[in-house]
């Protein structure tokens, strides 16, 4: 499982910083989660491959997660591409971007397919043979989703050793895979976990954006590999945190510490601070494995 933080703060994109977007590689999937102004760009120096971006999760319609969205739309059509392209996020994001779309005439040349969300319920919103992705129900000043990624369990793992000793004819081999219990070629009955071993742990990821601190997320969450949740202020401004429905780095440490994550990982910084460090110092107090999102770091888990 690979990340790559395209921007990470809040509000305005700068000269140095930009607002939120990230990459989330997981078993074979290249998932763009929010798509904040110069997203397009990022991808670019980041050297990401735009063909591979088939799923695009938006938390919410405010402009520093989603105004990048429709420039990308209009690259990948300039680019003559051909993929179905899905997009999922708030009820409305359909409307804004196809308004944007024929105002220009600018209509794409593959299919776009929105998914609109609208409940205030977890609920499963993308399943393959690999991977599923869940919402996350967030408290905003306007209607916002996180997203909880996760790995299905893979197949078990053959010991050849053990395997060809045990006589076992390869055609049985996705068999045990697969956990079954298998005969030799002397007709024996060879149970799996003599010839086996567990899967690696499924991992999985929860992408908190911006959200006011809500406990009720905990259940959902419990025992995510690792999670993303905004830590827009510092303690000194935690007084502004319920008013503009934002969390502090220290109410994202007490979330992963309930929901006994992996890793926390902070982003979504108000520019008013000079430097991060005091985000890492201050989740540290009450959660000790935290990591500090910049813009271009790159994260594998």
């Amino acid at each position: 499982m690979k990340l790559t933080i395209l921007g990470c703060y809040s509000a305005t994109p700068r000269a140095l910083t930009n607002t939120t977007s990230q990459v989330l590689e997981i078993n074979n999937h290249m998932f763009l989660i929010d798509c904040g102004e110069g997203t397009q760009v990022q991808l670019r120096k980041h050297r990401i491959k735009f063909n591979r971006i088939k799923h695009i999760f938006i938390s919410h319609l405010h402009g520093d997660h989603f105004f990048g969205l429709v420039g990308l739309i209009s690259t990948f059509r300039l680019l003559t591409r051909e993929a179905d392209l899905h997009i999922y996020g708030p009820k409305g994001i359909k409307e804004v971007v196809t308004l944007q779309m024929k105002l220009a005439d600018s209509w794409t040349n593959y299919k776009l397919i929105f998914h609109e969300l609208t409940s205030k319920k977890s609920e499963l919103i993308f399943e393959d043979d690999s991977v599923e992705v869940h919402t996350i129900p967030l408290e905003h000043r306007v209607y916002t989703n996180g997203y909880l990624f996760k790995e299905k369990s893979g197949d078990r793992k053959l010991d050849i050793e053990a395997v060809e000793k045990a006589n076992i004819d390869i055609a049985y081999y996705r068999k045990l895979k697969q956990g079954a219990d298998v005969v030799n070629e002397n007709g024996e009955l060879i149970k799996n976990e003599l010839v086996t071993s567990n899967p690696s742990k499924p991992k999985s990821y929860a992408f908190c954006s911006d959200t006011v601190y809500k406990e009720d997320i905990v259940p959902i969450i419990k025992n995510t590999s690792v999670l993303y949740h905004e830590s827009t202020f510092l303690e000194k401004h935690a007084h502004l945190a319920p008013r503009t429905k934002h969390s502090t780095a220290k109410e994202a440490a007490r979330i992963a510490k309930q929901a006994n994550v992996g890793t926390l990982l902070l982003g979504h910084y108000s520019t008013r601070y000079d430097g991060l460090e005091g985000f890492k110092a201050e989740a540290e107090e009450i959660f000790e494995n935290v990591e500090l999102c910049e813009d271009g770091k790159v994260f594998t888990f």
